[in-house]
């Protein structure tokens, strides 16, 4: 091929490489938010500190204890955030780890240690909004959720949390597909 065709190439793939980006991240911007009523389920889980790329043995230890334990995951993986990955070094992120598992775990619950165990979990009403594929900060999309829900009327509830809906166990965020929650609550004044 000669030098024009090459550089013609070249240059048509640097241009769409960044027309993805620029629509990645003016979809992050201005994220589609929908309220979403989880249902009460029962949950594996366990306490991890760590970011990201470190989580794949966590996850793999829940999952190993689920079978060892004859329980049958039912659902994607979902991250707690138990402190805000904004304001600490990855290395000191908190997150709850959490599989969806039969209320007939719970007869382990207590059992499983310091860090992990089973709990029931009620129903929440949840603003969502979905993190594409190729997105690696998330942080327009927390504050458009943040800002979407208190415009609507609502009071946070609870800490964020996102569930992967592509393999989490890679820990290459970026290259994940989740969709981000918030636990709301419709705001109503007392009038007396």
């Amino acid at each position: 091929m000669n030098k024009p065709k090459v550089l013609t190439l070249l240059l048509l793939v640097i241009g769409l490489t960044l027309i993805g980006a620029v629509a990645i991240f003016a979809s992050a911007a201005k994220p589609a938010i929908t309220i979403r009523k989880v249902e009460p389920q029962t949950v594996l889980y366990t306490i991890h500190r760590g970011g990201y790329e470190q989580t794949g043995s966590a996850i793999g230890k829940l999952f190993a204890l689920a079978g060892q334990n004859r329980i049958q995951p039912q659902g994607p993986i979902y991250y707690v955030y138990l402190n805000n990955p904004n304001q600490v070094s990855s290395e000191h992120w908190l997150t709850e780890i959490r599989i969806p598992v039969g209320k007939d775990a719970l007869k382990i619950a207590g059992t499983l240690g310091e860090m992990t165990d089973v709990k029931s979990l009620p129903a929440m009403e949840m603003a969502v909004a979905v993190k594409p594929q190729g997105l690696a900060d998330p942080s327009p999309i927390y504050t458009a959720l943040y800002t979407w829900a208190v415009k609507q009327g609502y009071m946070v509830s609870g800490s964020p949390r996102e569930v992967f809906l592509t393999n989490a166990m890679s820990g290459n965020y970026a290259q994940m597909k989740t969709e981000i929650m918030l636990g709301v609550q419709k705001f109503t004044s007392n009038k007396d």
